[in-house]
Parts: C-alpha cells; structure tokens; sequence
C-alpha cells in the first residue's frame, strides 16, 4: 500500500503523520484525564452506600464518551471544529464561545505534549512493532502524570492493564526478553513497597502510594529490570529539586504531599527513548567508558 510504504520509508512524513495522530489522540487523553476520577469516585460512592445498607442515589449516565463534549461552566455543547487540537483552544482565545468563562491551558498543553512525545517516539524508533509500544506507553504515561498532578491519583483502570500489556509486548521481545520484562515487573512494584514500608516504620507516615507502586512496575515491564535504577534516580532527583523549589519559593506547605507519579511517568518516558544515551555520558563522564 502507498501509505503503508510512505510512512515506513520516509522518515519526515511518518513523524509528521504520527503527531498529527497524536494530537487528536492528545484531546482524547484530556477526557480521560478529566472524566477517569470522576467515574472512579461515582462508583466508590456506590460501593460505600451499598456497604453501609444506604438507598442509591439517583446519578445521570456518566462515562468516558457520554455526554457529549460541553462547558463544564455552562453546560454549552462544543462545536465540532472547536475541538480541533490546539487550533480550537487558540481560535477561542482560551474562553467559552457562550458564556466566555475561560478555558484550561491544561488541554492545549495535553494536545502539544501528546503530539511532541509522539512526533520524538516516531523520530527515534521508525516504523514498526516499537513505535506502537511507545506510542501506547507514552500516550498512558502521559494521561497518568497529569491525572495524578491533579488529583493525586493513579488510578488501576491505568497501571495494571499498563503493566499486562508491557509484558504482553515483550513476549516476542520487542522492548527487552520476557524474562528480563516479568523481572522488572516484580521489583519495580517490590522496590516501592519495600521503601514504603521502611518509610513509615521509620516515621509513622505513608511517603507514597500504592499506585506508584503500580506504575513503576508497568515501567519495568515495559523497559526490564534494567533501567529501574535510572528511572528510580531520575525521578527522585526531579522530584526533590521541585519539592525544594515549591517549599521555597511558593511556600508550599511541607505537609502536603507532591505526588511523585508524573516524575516517575517523565523518568520512565526518557529512560524509553534516551535511556543508552544517559548510561553512556553517565560513564563517560565517571571515566568508567
């Protein structure tokens, strides 16, 4: 096929057609991100009341897909070329074409980092079997890292089918061998839960979650046991420096969690496409190249 052809020997068009794609899937992720915690809260307040013997209450159909797109201020329906990426949100100057209420840059910044992470993914593994997982891992580990900015969630519905399809993949090694897949798996979950506990023997407080067990886990599925290590010290590193800087120049109370998910999602996305390149300067610049 022309197309099929096209985009496996021309690398400029196949980047090109990869981040168009991924900037509608971008407006995609912004439903999830925005409706995954609501569904997930809808249904703990179900299961609550059925615990506690209570009568249901009566809740409106609510799901990813229903309803349809509309101002959360105004309840206006999005018009279809409104919800151009990017496009849609500059032609609108960040405001409601009804009631003029603004806008989140959260959804053009989703769209542009959805397109850019795609478009690099492209860049670096061409066409084949490794771009679909990256595409698929980089689109998750995106939607994941904003969900958890905004609500300090990782939710299951995310990291475990994550995790299945990390090993799914690397059953035919496209990423790293089985073994080595499964391996990463289990000590990406156990490492975070071993700190976790120390932690709070240590302290009498929870530092983390167990979602963030999960997702480091997913990573370690996906990039083996391997590259645990560079994802554990890039994340802790940015992590800390942030944490540092909000504490003192926003003065960001030290009581209040940061959640540590987006840096782990920003480690293992980098650990994806740049992680030989880190090990090799690391060497270098060690003198143990």
């Amino acid at each position: 096929m022309p197309l099929i052809d096209g985009l496996r020997d021309s690398p400029p068009f196949l980047v090109s057609a990869v981040t168009i794609l991924s900037l509608l899937v971008g407006s995609f992720l912004n439903v999830v991100i925005l409706r995954l915690p609501r569904m997930l809260e809808r249904d703990w307040q179900r299961e609550a009341r059925e615990i506690l013997s209570l009568p249901a209450e009566p809740a409106e159909k609510f799901s990813i897909v229903f309803p349809a797109s509309h101002c959360p201020s105004c309840s206006a329906p999005i018009k279809p070329w409104h919800n151009i990426p990017l496009l849609g949100w500059l032609m609108l100057r960040g405001h409601c074409a009804a009631c003029k209420a603004p806008i989140s840059v959260q959804y053009p910044l989703v769209e542009a980092a959805s397109g850019v992470m795609a478009g690099l993914c492209a860049w670096h593994f061409g066409w084949g079997p490794q771009l679909a997982g990256a595409l698929a891992l980089t689109w998750t580990l995106l939607a994941l890292a904003v969900i958890d900015l905004r609500t300090q969630l990782l939710p299951d519905n995310l990291t475990l089918p994550l995790m299945w399809l990390g090993l799914g993949v690397n059953l035919y090694g496209v990423f790293v061998p089985i073994e080595t897949a499964v391996i990463g798996a289990m000590i990406g979950y156990l490492s975070l839960w071993s700190i976790f506990h120390l932690f709070r023997l240590v302290t009498g407080k929870e530092g983390m979650g167990y979602g963030d067990f999960k997702l480091l886990a997913a990573i370690g599925a996906w990039l083996g046991w391997q590259a645990l290590p560079m994802v554990i010290l890039l994340s802790s590193l940015v992590g800390a420096v942030v944490g540092i800087g909000l504490i003192a120049f926003r003065r960001h109370d030290r009581q209040i969690p940061i959640p540590f998910g987006p840096y782990l999602a920003a480690a293992g996305w980098l650990a994806l496409l740049y992680g030989d390149s880190i090990k090799e300067g690391y060497f270098r610049m060690s003198g143990l190249g």
